[in-house]
């Protein structure tokens, strides 16, 4: 019985694709925070905001290439568990491994309850009755929590349907104002001389950052392409540019119609999306804008939830060195999603406080973890067995340099020594 819920046999009967595993990615990266980046690039504005996003972008993808060919020395299914602890010792990896429980379990907990509260509110709509939020939250849980514990092939699936409705709501709800975005406005030619931008960059890229992890599922896409290391470097690339794609043009879409000097209100609502769009009516016809933003956001937290707790899923079953049968992966998914739940449903909104260090712990193991493994793997084995990243060692200090400018702009925004844009 145990040979019918293998991994291997899911996904045995078809070999995965490049899509797929591109759609894992972009499904990943592509999450409700994104609705986040115009207003914490508002200071830097269009210019400045692609600037970091492409910055960002590299930097990252980058990083994960430099776990791909670490992983490539490591039987599949080997994780960061294997990979630090043989690489780096045990202080390295108790280090990481607090730094990924505590961002993986936290993005998971906020995922139930974001999602829940949005399933609750669509249900109760469409059925003309208040949904109470746990029954909301179970239901979401239930639902994608099945098909991570189901196999990777499920999360392919449902991740690439639910991206190609993210494309339809996004160009549904972006198109027109894409189409109506202006020059002026988009690039604030407008703005009096000597208008400072780049000294509000530290708010941008701790956000900009968390816009594009996906480290954990590295090994994962690994493991469910059976070890075609150069497949999953390209579901990378793609995965990463379609997210890059779309947070432009949803910037050039909000930063080309909504004014720099406008943003004050959007500011002060912490980029509540409610306020965004009312700012936004004021200049340019929104319609049903806000309905069609709330479908896209339930599809862009649904599959940052089947990527990130897919990610969490294939680390504890390293860590415990749990099998592919159903035996194992019910256990892999009891310790990866009982924390979670049970923390949402006793204490709905305890991430609040702890999700601002999110971008802060990603650093160690997004970051510095990935340079010190490369550098480290390359002594011990030399290059990767069946991939390379490109670069030298000037990718390792570009890597690490990135991660610091984003700790030092971390800092300094919680200790608010920088300057703080308010529209």
């Amino acid at each position: 019985m145990a040979d019918c819920f293998s991994e291997e046999n899911f996904m045995s009967v078809k070999t995965p694709s490049l899509f797929g595993g591109a759609m894992i990615i972009a499904g990943t990266v592509i999450g409700a925070g994104m609705l986040a980046n115009p207003t914490a690039t508002s200071g830097v504005w269009f210019t400045g905001s692609l600037i970091v996003l492409l910055y960002t972008w590299f930097s990252m993808l980058s990083s994960g290439l430099m776990i791909l060919e670490v992983n490539t020395h490591y039987p599949h299914g080997a994780s960061f568990d294997t990979m630090v602890k043989d690489l780096l010792g045990p202080i390295w990896n108790a280090i990481n491994g607090v730094a990924v429980a505590f961002v993986l379990y936290l993005l998971t907990y906020a995922y139930i309850f974001v999602g829940g509260d949005l399933t609750a509110k669509g249900l109760g709509g469409a059925l003309g009755i208040k949904i109470p939020l746990t029954v909301g939250q179970l239901s979401f849980f239930l639902i994608f929590a099945t098909c991570v514990w189901a196999s990777a092939r499920l999360v392919d699936r449902f991740t690439s349907i639910l991206i190609g409705g993210m494309v339809l709501t996004f160009i549904w709800a972006t198109g027109g104002l894409i189409a109506e975005a202006k020059l002026p406005v988009l690039f604030d030619t407008q703005a009096p001389s000597g208008t400072p931008y780049w000294i509000y960059i530290s708010a941008a890229l701790p956000v900009c950052l968390a816009s594009f992890g996906f480290h954990g599922n590295v090994s994962s896409l690994l493991k469910y392409f059976k070890g075609d290391a150069p497949k999953v470097a390209k579901s990378l690339w793609a995965g990463t540019l379609i997210a890059l794609v779309i947070y432009v043009l949803w910037q050039i879409a909000i930063q080309g119609n909504l004014p720099r000097n406008e943003f004050a209100p959007v500011i002060a609502a912490d980029g509540q999306v409610s306020v965004l769009i009312e700012t936004l009516s004021k200049f340019v016809q929104t319609g049903s804008m806000a309905a069609i933003l709330s479908f896209f956001s339930y599809m862009a937290i649904a599959t940052s939830f089947l990527g990130v707790t897919l990610g969490l899923f294939d680390y504890i079953a390293d860590i415990f060195k749990w099998d592919d049968g159903f035996a194992g992966r019910t256990k892999t998914a009891a310790v990866t999603f009982l924390p979670p739940l049970v923390s949402c449903l006793l204490f709905p909104t305890g991430f609040v406080t702890a999700i601002g260090y999110v971008g802060l712990v990603a650093t160690v193991w997004t970051c510095f973890l990935p340079s010190l493994l490369l550098l480290r793997s390359r002594q011990k084995f030399g290059k990767g067995k069946n991939y390379t990243v490109y670069g030298g060692a000037w990718l390792i200090y570009w890597v690490n340099l990135f991660g610091f400018l984003n700790v030092l702009a971390w800092v300094f925004n919680k200790l608010e020594l920088v300057p703080v844009f308010k529209g």
